[in-house]
């Protein structure tokens, strides 16, 4: 154990009797501690891992008074903590790891003792077709420590072990019979086989059937997230006798490691997908009276917020495009070109070109449109110059994360000019889509695929878009979504895909035709580290022809609760009638 000191004595030694004053030690950047720990073995014991004593290079010139004490810097690790913490980690002094805890003099562990240097990010989840948004902090501490409020009144808290024994660690042992075990595998069929059920997570655990419950109004899987501030949000601290050596070794720790070991923003994408966008009719003629940017009064700043914005616009822009009539009858649609404004400001990024009106106003205000979109930067899909172009997916790549779309018209025929040879939108070609999305699946990429489809005013997917979204979600589709729905229809989680068969309107003017033509979904999903991990529905309806508003509330659960009794959860059967 003392292998350390003699070395550093040594060396003093040297010096002295060389009569010089002793230099900064180096070593090579290589060297790092390496204290190998586990997340599968949650216990209070200490981890029977051998001490460890690793010399790593100093900040500046080691006094005398100093060397005399380099090697009484023993570390104690709490084996609850990841192995991401001490791995690859480069000490400004040299550390000695111990098992025993009385042999310490510096202590890692979770909890506020001492300077915080990081810490890991855990998420409130429940099953999917949840209907609560949001809880305080108050509710879930309160019932943790044996006073049951709120929501969790009747409910019960689903753990892992692992995290189990964390937060024990953080809060204090939970009151008996709120917190029930499970395995890791077991966690998500067991939460969603019961009423009222909820869990913990770590932000890496999260995928889509999991709802991410708002702790006192913040998420981790938004984008504005304040690891500070969050509830769960567990500080890793730093402690020990010699304050100076905290401060040093902590300053270390904030510079080579994240804020939150296990969540790191710049690994994070938002991508909203959105329903039907027809700026014609009624709701250009409001958009005439009211402002271009009327439409986007209230959903605007989170459609602006979304890293990748998608809009499936199915209306082509025409410089010849006459005045719109909102009492119009006649299905031949053009947009003027000043309306394209509103995409502008509501920050799109990818237009989905499948919609059945896209060709309305002839091949020059279709040519017309694309040379549009190229102008301002924005990627499209589902249709093209070219019936080769058209069928060819895009790439992005947005903080490290590869995502790709692809989409198709499925009723084909005369709504795809591609199968006449024309620009404009193309019909599925199911085998060529399953072979680009094999592709794309073997380039990295999350594969996002859309349709225009057939129309159904029912929640209750018709049985042709079932067969269809299963088909390319079989083929890799990560991500299906429908943009030809004018009423929202239910949703699927089916094998490792998420299915949304439906969302409604975004911008169109079908407020009069019935209540669920004026309602809608807008799906927020969030990518990180290149998979899928979250997905998030915003409700809203249209009090005129032309602008979307939030839906709240008990209406805002009552369109979830008919969204979800039209869903298909696949082998998760979710206890809660939701009818």
């Amino acid at each position: 154990m003392k292998k350390s000191f003699i070395f550093v004595l040594c060396v003093y030694l040297l010096v002295v009797l060389n009569g010089c004053s002793l230099p900064t030690i180096f070593v090579p950047p290589t060297a790092s501690i390496d204290l190998p720990l586990t997340l599968t073995a949650f216990s209070t014991d200490l981890m029977p891992t051998p001490t460890t004593s690793v010399a790593l290079e100093t900040n500046g010139t080691i006094t005398p008074e100093e060397s005399s004490l380099i090697d009484e810097n023993f570390i104690w690790v709490s084996s609850l903590l990841p192995d991401e913490l001490t791995n690859s980690f480069v000490a400004p002094v040299v550390l000695t790891r111990v098992d025993d805890k009385d042999q310490a003099n510096l202590f890692l562990e979770i909890g506020e003792n001492g300077r915080q240097v990081t810490s890991l990010v855990y998420a409130l989840v429940a099953p999917f077709p949840t209907f609560d948004d949001e809880i305080s902090f108050e509710e879930l501490q309160s019932s943790w420590l044996g006073t049951p409020s709120g929501v969790f009144t009747d409910g019960h808290l689903y753990l892992s072990q692992e995290t189990l024994t964390v937060f024990s660690a953080w809060w204090g042992t939970p009151v008996e019979g709120f917190v029930r075990v499970v395995t890791d595998q077991d966690l998500l069929e067991t939460a969603w086989s019961y009423v009222n059920s909820w869990s913990l997570v770590p932000f890496e655990a999260l995928q889509p059937q999991w709802k991410v419950i708002q702790v006192d109004g913040m998420s981790p899987v938004w984008k504005d997230f304040d690891n500070l501030a969050y509830p769960l949000s567990i500080p890793i601290s730093l402690s020990g006798e010699n304050q100076a050596v905290v401060d040093q070794l902590s300053e270390a720790f904030v510079a080579q490691k994240p804020l939150a070991l296990n969540r790191d923003q710049d690994k994070l994408t938002t991508l909203v997908l959105t329903g039907v966008t027809a700026l014609v009719r009624a709701t250009a003629a409001e958009m005439e009276n009211r402002g271009v940017l009327h439409p986007a009064d209230e959903v605007g700043p989170m459609l602006q917020s979304a890293d990748i914005l998608h809009i499936s616009n199915e209306v082509p822009f025409a410089s010849t495009c006459p005045p719109p009539s909102a009492v119009s009858t006649r299905l031949v649609f053009c947009s003027a070109d000043k309306y394209l404004e509103l995409l502008e400001f509501i920050g799109t990024d990818v237009v989905e070109l499948t919609g059945d009106h896209f060709s309305d106003w002839g091949v020059e205000a279709t040519l017309h449109t694309f040379d549009l979109y190229e102008a301002e930067g924005w990627a499209y899909y589902g249709g093209g110059r070219t019936p080769e172009q058209g069928r060819l997916p895009i790439r992005m790549e947005h903080n490290g994360n590869k995502i790709a779309f692809i989409g198709c018209n499925g009723k084909g025929g005369f709504y795809t000019p591609s199968t006449r040879g024309e620009p404009g939108a193309v019909d599925c070609d199911f085998p060529l889509i399953s072979s680009e999305i094999a592709k794309l699946k073997d380039e990295g990429y999350l594969v996002i695929m859309t349709f225009q489809h057939h129309e159904v005013y029912s929640f209750t997917p018709s049985p042709y878009l079932v067969v269809d979204f299963e088909f390319v979600a079989d083929a890799g589709a990560d991500i299906v979504s429908g943009s030809q729905a004018h009423q929202p229809h239910g949703m699927s989680f089916y094998q490792d895909s998420t299915i949304m068969y439906g969302l409604g309107n975004l911008f169109f003017d079908q407020l009069l035709m019935g209540d669920n033509t004026s309602r809608a979904l807008i799906a927020r999903h969030v990518v990180y580290n290149g998979k899928h991990i979250s997905t998030e529905i915003f409700t809203i309806y249209f009090t005129d022809f032309s602008r979307p508003l939030y839906l709240t509330g008990d209406r805002r659960i009552r369109l979830l609760r008919q969204v979800f009794a039209e869903s298909d959860w696949g082998d998760l059967n979710y206890a809660v009638n939701i009818n």
